[in-house]
């Protein structure tokens, strides 16, 4: 998104995600998409080049965002000062390259070739880092390589800003049409104005916004009349800097309040503050991915946080640097602290964040004293991915005054301030206990051993949160993290002089070294390479071209966006949307299913369910047996199918679906199998075919015989795990002439597809085609889930004569394929003194159906592991 600033007079270029972007956001805005990038016919980017070279796509469904957002990381980076870099690269760093695709997600490739091809464009990268490619053979210079990969010139990567849209620049643009209506406002009065005007419009619903990237966690179900733009208010977009701190309007984005924090003026501030600043900056770029930190809100941010209990990391960093709240509620202006603005009850939309400022931060120094006094401030962060894009465990920022005495040593505690967040409270909070007994205590083992102690009974306050005892471990090792540097370990205090007080124990040159470790603490802390190897393969002309780097076809249609998926096709004249309701019962009957409202939601035209089958009541079919496409009176287990609702949209389906309420009977009923244990125990087994039955090797029973040593039983459990292919289910059913059926499905195994529809619709198998064009991931869950899908579309597009098509939401395709099967693996290891193996028996055990692959996975990982040992004559 490029966006033209006539006072500056320059172009501001960022990447936004599009699924989170209201389009009349966009007004006055350039854009430039993937196909925008480089395509077919006016010939690809570098970058899409460098993609295909590198083996960088390989189900495609990702890589048009990966280009774009390298695409934006070069154009930014070009518009720096740094040095003019060598023909075919840019400005772009190594690390900058990385961190430039940290907020897409790919399941095929690992990253390897994708972080390859970024690389590539760096003027510091190494060579011999960059993995197997299509571009240069083994041996060949630098030079030789950096000839044949595709030329870049940074002169032209900006992005052209249309000159005419320059003139048609109007900050606050109001836009209407019969359904919405779109106000921008350019001050405070006009925004106290609309906000009046919509209180006073009975029934008129409204929605404030800047970014609108709340939307990616809080979906939304609700319809709105009117939307209010904040972004061209400046009161509520400028950064104002002043010996008494930073404030940031609540419309800035997150990026540039990060921009703003580590690039503030070197004379303005102490020290201190400035480490307080960068500290802050470093971790809000740890806050969702840059794409969403290019259009969230700090405001935005802190709003969530106090009206929906969001985990916001914003809220816990400024919370110990005591930061200030400016709100405006209706006319009347308020000044408060951040903790007394989050503890308030949550906000209406009456309700606007003005900005916030952090105060400037200085120690206290007293020359006259014998007293060195330093000011500590650290953050902490646990996540699943350490760059960003996933919602904290933990959260936690500490501010602490820590001063040393001349005459005596050690470090005196003479201010704390302790705040944790995203663990179970409904707003980030203070520690004061903990607080309370840390200030001006002298830091010991004990001291700290007792805090830690205390914070572990007090951290996690409410019942019914997800891993306790592990958040609690979180919060200690963060509090011990940052103060372990200040107190003297236990192995250099004499054990019979061990009582609490090490202060008498210390030496000067001690102090100093508390001192120094203060000062690391507070240090930049080195962001290392994310990846960083050699990558040798040995390749044989025995084969060709089989382990040869043959680019793959189709490659750079995907990378510019202009490969078709199923989705991609667009919807015939008259189209409906699918959506399932799902069992929320492991095992039970269904009674009945109705609607809340009692009657059917909007847009809904149908609801189809076993008994709308024309043929045969089928879903898919496999070696262990039929699987029905609707349950028609008893469900097996949650996530099982009991029917379709069709609307005139799929966000009016899924509403639809939402809403829907099921009666249950579960009477007379045994209670469901949930563990691999329960089954075993209750013989619940299904019956193996013969061609997956293992031949048996060897004599197991003389081989255990003949062993000096056993081991008597051994395990390994794998719990269900989540295929997580890109694009979720898929299908559009389309009804053709001569009671005919063409299906596009997102599907691994048309075959399969195909013989299941056609019995599933009664109809000869040469009426019914499948076609698959192209899937974004399927990893085996796209082979037999995908044809219940793609049955369920086709059964409605047959009773309603008219095309149906359905894509997944994320949860529904989750708790509906269910996933990779728990297991279980027990094996059994005879071995002789030597230490050789003479017997290894392998029994898998897989809850509710058995794969092939996963079996022989498990088998490998066991036998994997024992490969330490001597397999002797085992065969």
């Amino acid at each position: 998104m490029s966006k033209y600033d006539p006072v500056l007079d320059q172009v501001e270029d960022s990447t936004v995600s599009s699924c989170l972007t209201l389009l009349c956001s966009l007004n006055g805005c350039s854009i430039t998409t993937a196909e925008g990038v480089g395509n077919s016919k006016d010939g690809f980017h570098p970058i899409q080049e460098r993609f295909v070279g590198f083996h960088a796509s390989q189900c495609g469904f990702c890589t048009p965002g990966m280009c774009v957002s390298l695409y934006s990381a070069l154009v930014n980076a070009d518009k720096t000062n740094r040095p003019k870099p060598c023909p075919g690269f840019s400005k772009l760093t190594v690390t900058e390259a990385e961190k430039a695709i940290a907020g897409n997600l790919c399941r095929c490739t690992g990253y390897r070739p994708i972080a390859d091809a970024c690389k590539s464009f760096s003027s510091d990268v190494d060579m011999e880092d960059l993995g197997y490619n299509s571009f240069w053979k083994k041996g060949e210079s630098d030079e030789v390589k950096m000839s044949r990969l595709p030329a870049y010139n940074h002169n032209h990567a900006s992005s052209k800003f249309p000159e005419f849209l320059k003139k048609e620049i109007k900050a606050g643009a109001n836009l209407g049409s019969k359904l919405y209506h779109w106000y921008s406002p350019t001050s405070i009065e006009q925004l106290q104005s609309s906000l009046q005007k919509n209180e006073a419009e009975d029934g008129t619903s409204m929605k404030i916004v800047v970014g609108n990237t709340g939307t990616g966690y809080y979906k939304e179900q609700e319809h709105y009349d009117k939307y209010i733009d904040l972004k061209h208010i400046p009161e509520l977009s400028i950064i104002v800097q002043d010996q008494t701190g930073i404030e940031i309007g609540a419309a800035v984005t997150i990026s540039k309040a990060i921009e703003a924090l580590k690039q503030n003026k070197m004379g303005d501030f102490p020290l201190d503050s400035k480490t307080v600043f960068k500290k802050i900056s470093d971790h809000m770029e740890k806050i969702a991915s840059g794409f969403v930190r290019n259009s969230g809100s700090v405001g935005g941010n802190l709003m969530m946080a106090q009206r929906k209990q969001f985990p916001s990391d914003i809220a816990t960093i400024l919370l110990p640097v005591e930061a200030i709240v400016n709100i405006m509620i209706g006319q009347k202006l308020e000044k408060l602290t951040l903790e007394e603005f989050l503890g308030r009850p949550p906000l209406d939309s009456k309700a606007i964040l003005l900005s916030i400022k952090i105060p400037s931060w200085e120690s206290t120094k007293d020359i006259s004293s014998q007293t060195d006094t330093k000011l500590l401030f650290e953050t902490y962060r646990a996540a699943p991915r350490p760059l960003g894009n996933a919602l904290p465990y933990l959260n936690a920022a500490f501010l602490a005054e820590v001063s040393f005495s001349r005459n005596s040593t050690g470090a005196t505690l003479n201010n704390c301030r302790l705040a944790f967040g995203a663990y179970a409270a409904k707003h980030p909070i203070r520690a004061r206990t903990v607080e309370k007994f840390l200030i001006g205590k002298v830091l010991s083992v004990s001291v700290l051993y007792e805090a830690i102690k205390l914070l572990g009974t007090t951290i996690i306050q409410e019942d019914g949160i997800s891993s306790p005892a592990y958040k609690s471990s979180l919060a200690v090792g963060f509090l011990y993290e940052f103060l372990s540097p200040l107190v003297r370990t236990p192995d250099e205090i004499p054990g019979d002089q061990f009582n609490g007080n090490n202060s008498a124990l210390l030496h000067v040159d001690y102090n100093n070294e508390l001192k120094e470790n203060c000062d690391e603490l507070n240090g930049t802390k080195i962001s290392t390479l994310l990846s960083s190897s050699k990558q040798i393969i040995q390749s044989s002309k025995e084969y060709h071209p089989v382990g040869q780097p043959v680019t793959k076809a189709g490659a750079a249609i995907q990378a510019s966006g202009e490969a078709v998926f199923v989705d991609d096709i667009p919807a015939p004249s008259n189209c409906l949307y699918g959506a399932f309701i799902y069992s929320t019962e492991p095992l039970a009957r269904v009674k009945s299913v109705s609607f809340k409202s009692g009657s059917p939601p909007v847009g809904v035209t149908a609801v189809i369910s076993a008994k709308d089958i024309p043929g045969k009541n089928l879903g898919c079919r496999s070696v262990f047996g039929d699987e029905p496409l609707y349950a028609d009176e008893l469900v097996q287990c949650a996530g099982d199918r009991i029917a379709l609702v069709v609307a005139d949209t799929q966000r009016h389906a899924d509403l639809a679906a939402n809403l829907a309420v099921i009666d249950y009977d579960k009477e007379n009923l045994n209670p469901p199998i949930l563990s691999v244990e329960e089954a075993v125990k209750r013989g619940s087994f299904f019956e193996i075919p013969p061609f997956l039955n293992p031949e048996q090797v060897g004599d197991f029973s003389k081989g255990m015989a003949e062993a000096d040593h056993q081991i008597l039983s051994a395990e390994i459990k794998l719990g269900s795990q989540y295929y997580f292919y890109m694009e979720t289910q898929t299908t559009l059913a389309v009804p053709d002439e001569d009671d005919s059926m063409v299906v596009y499905s997102s599907i691994q195994c048309p075959q399969i597809a195909h013989e299941t529809l056609a019995q599933c619709l009664g109809l000869p198998a040469n009426n019914i085609r499948v076609i698959t064009r192209r899937i974004g991931g399927g990893f085996g869950g796209k082979t037999i889930r995908a044809v219940s899908v793609a049955a369920a579309c086709a059964v409605a597009a047959y009773k309603l004569q008219r095309p149906v098509r359905t894509y997944l939401n994320r949860k529904t395709d989750m708790i509906m394929a269910g996933g990779r099967h728990p297991m279980k693996v027990t094996y059994t290891v005879g071995f002789k003194d030597s230490g050789k193996i003479t017997a290894l028996k392998l029994e898998i055990l897989i809850d509710a159906g058995v794969f092939q692959d996963i079996s022989i996975m498990m088998a490998y990982t066991v036998v994997e592991t024992l490969k330490r040992y001597d397999w002797g004559a085992l065969n």
